[in-house]
């Protein structure tokens, strides 16, 4: 990384706490700080300016990639910065790059706002665990964290499958072997086929993606190991109907059953803006897999999840907008946010009233 207007680029975007970098042809680089764009001061960046960027940073290897598949994620290491998730996309015949700054640390449950539950989902022995939400909702700094755990606390081998690798794991208590798309595996397919080979104890995959990654995840937690697993789908609810919806026929009713046997929770995510503007509010559903869930699942009844959860409630299960709610209680979001982030508005407007 030898331009030195893109180094100071990326230095300017930790010194302003940023947690991406936006360069994008025709405007000025764009910060994201606190969930909201900030252009920066200066001329707009040009199309050959951002193509020498790009064969600045990308090895040979990864610039054929980019030519043929037209897009490209890949991890960087700076010398500020240090580790950098860096996307490339094509637009109007140009490059053009997104940068999420990982960090290197790894925060505690506390500072993250996750639920205590969470740390009982990690150490489960074996099972399947989702995490899902948005784009830039902290799921992969809630499945390091978790990582993390297991690796401070469980004599065992984690294996992980990323694209790219955005944390890097020391060995504590556990052997961590991390793997980037790319670098060191073809696919994720190849990769998860190829894992199961290599003695694991926990299995990390940065996304389940199509039917093959979501079968050989399911077999794999229902022989023994953990797996843990991201998901893009706005909700619990939705994740499941996903993952079942891949399928059809006799293959669908194998994957549900599979489901029901090894699922031991999902926890879907939202980063919402706290009330000072100054930083961001985690927001989650968490379902654990009681006896109830399991037989839900079991009879593809999903749309009767949202109740479960509800009087899940003494057993550390969480709806969203309950969530919303008590963050609102609790002034750390607006009234605002909260509903206009609510499944079902009309929920939080009662509770509103209830507590008033």
């Amino acid at each position: 990384m030898n331009h030195p207007k893109l180094h100071a680029l990326l230095s300017a975007a930790v010194s302003h706490e940023a947690s991406d970098l936006h360069l994008v042809a025709g405007v000025p680089p764009a910060f994201r700080v606190n969930g909201e764009i900030i252009l920066a001061d200066g001329d707009a960046l040009s199309g050959e300016e951002l193509a020498v960027f790009m064969r600045d940073l990308l090895t040979d290897e990864q610039r054929q990639s980019f030519d043929r598949d037209w897009e490209l994620c890949v991890s960087v290491l700076h010398p500020v910065a240090g580790r950098i998730r860096a996307t490339f996309y094509r637009r109007n015949g140009f490059p053009e790059m997104s940068f999420r700054f990982c960090g290197e640390r790894i925060p505690q449950r506390e500072e993250l706002g996750l639920p205590e539950r969470v740390d009982e989902l990690a150490r489960r022995p074996n099972g399947l665990i989702l995490i899902t939400g948005p784009t830039g909702a902290g799921k992969t700094t809630t499945l390091n964290y978790m990582v993390d755990l297991i690796n401070s606390e469980r004599r065992c081998k984690i294996v992980t499958i990323e694209d790219p690798i955005e944390f890097v794991h020391g060995n504590k208590r556990a052997i961590v072997v991390q793997q980037e798309v790319l670098s060191d595996v073809r696919s994720f397919n190849r990769a998860l086929m190829h894992v199961l080979r290599q003695d694991p104890d926990v299995i990390v995959v940065g996304e389940i993606r199509d039917p093959e990654a979501i079968a050989t995840a399911l077999t794999a937690a229902e022989t023994g190991h953990l797996v843990l697993a991201t998901l893009h789908s706005p909700s619990v609810s939705h994740a499941l109907e996903r993952i079942v919806g891949v399928f059809e026929g006799a293959v669908q009713r194998q994957t549900v059953l599979q489901l029901a046997n090894s699922l031991q929770g999902i926890i879907a995510q939202e980063l919402l803006p706290a009330v000072q503007r100054n930083r961001r509010v985690l927001a989650y559903e968490l379902l654990l897999a009681t006896g109830a869930v399991r037989n839900i699942i079991r009879e593809n009844q999903l749309h009767l999840l949202d109740n479960v959860i509800h009087t899940g409630r003494k057993d550390g299960m969480v709806l969203m907008d309950n969530c919303l709610h008590d963050l609102y209680v609790k002034c750390q979001i607006s009234y605002d946010v909260a509903a206009g982030h609510a499944r079902h508005p009309e929920m939080v407007i009662r509770q509103r009233q209830d507590s008033t």
